[in-house]
């Protein structure tokens, strides 16, 4: 469809207040995000373009490559979160559990439910906020260049 994850998740397209992510059979969304390194994750920005469609309940999974539909909704996930309207309208990052989130090389996003329970879920941004786990120390990059 034309509203793929794309829209949601990529820089310069989940800024763009005309495109959206929307579910397809029903109101349930899964989002697999790889890294291409380990990362440290704080927080999670969760922005809907209207309420009744706007996610109300996601469940994220750490480092769990294969979670699909039945196994979300079924399992519990690294971190549940029942969101609040306001927040999701005007894009406000959410705390996570940071001890939870360490040595992290994918998330998966499980979208469980919208405020008005409609068919559709629509999602217009997802943004995850962390730091790489490992950091280039430039000074020794250096030395290591010269020999």
């Amino acid at each position: 469809s034309g509203h793929s994850w794309v829209n949601a998740v990529k820089k310069g397209y989940r800024d763009d207040p005309g495109l959206y992510l929307e579910s397809d059979c029903d109101e349930q969304l899964l989002i697999y995000l790889p890294f291409t390194q380990q990362v440290k994750l704080h927080s999670l920005l969760i922005q809907g373009p209207e309420r009744e469609t706007a996610p109300s309940a996601i469940k994220v999974f750490v480092n769990r490559s294969s979670v699909g539909f039945d196994e979300a909704e079924s399992e519990v996930g690294t971190q549940t979160l029942e969101l609040e309207s306001d927040d999701v309208l005007e894009g406000k990052p959410v705390a996570l559990k940071y001890v939870k989130f360490q040595k992290v090389q994918s998330v998966t996003v499980f979208i469980s439910s919208n405020f008005d329970d409609e068919d559709v879920t629509k999602l217009s941004k997802l943004v995850l906020f962390g730091t790489p786990q490992f950091t280039t120390n430039m000074g020794e990059w250096e030395k290591a260049c010269k020999t």
